[in-house]
């Protein structure tokens, strides 16, 4: 299994770096906007989408678009630095691209929870050996209540 989505060679450069190799290798340029999108996605961390981000990087620069945004956020996922994810809500959101970790999903209030368990990594592993498959990469995602929602009172 993949433990990254970028080689060793690309785990050790910056993001800034890895984006400018990327972008240069298919003709295009580097822009300020481009760099600030990137930068406020490293600082914000965890799981956002588009609207989140811009309202973060508005903050900083209003002028920056939606399609500054979107285009940036595909440039950064097709060259390993973020992932996209869809956790069932209907929208795209991004994380940062790590060793590989699956995610807790609250339905009710759409916190999301990074956790690593190498017993489940051993055990799908184990699974797909009894049936001759070999795994070249997975995702976990589990559904359902965080302890705040599942505390909460239910209103008939």
């Amino acid at each position: 299994m993949r433990s990254d989505s970028r080689d060793h060679r690309e785990a050790a450069e910056s993001p800034e770096r890895i984006l400018a190799r990327y972008m240069a290798e298919r003709g295009l340029k580097s822009t300020r906007q481009r760099s600030l999108v990137l930068s406020t996605f490293f600082q914000a961390g965890g799981h956002l989408n588009v609207e989140e981000l811009l309202a973060r990087i508005r903050e900083v620069d209003p002028k920056v678009s939606a399609a500054t945004v979107y285009r940036t956020m595909k440039l950064l996922t097709e060259s390993g630095i973020a992932h996209a994810r869809h956790f069932g809500d209907g929208q795209t959101r991004f994380e940062i691209a790590t060793d590989h970790h699956d995610h807790l999903i609250c339905t009710e209030c759409g916190t999301i929870v990074e956790f690593e368990d190498q017993r489940i990594e051993d055990l799908q592993l184990e699974v797909a050996r009894r049936h001759g498959f070999t795994v070249t990469d997975h995702k976990m995602e589990l559904y359902g209540k965080c302890s705040a929602c599942a505390a909460k009172p239910r209103t008939a």
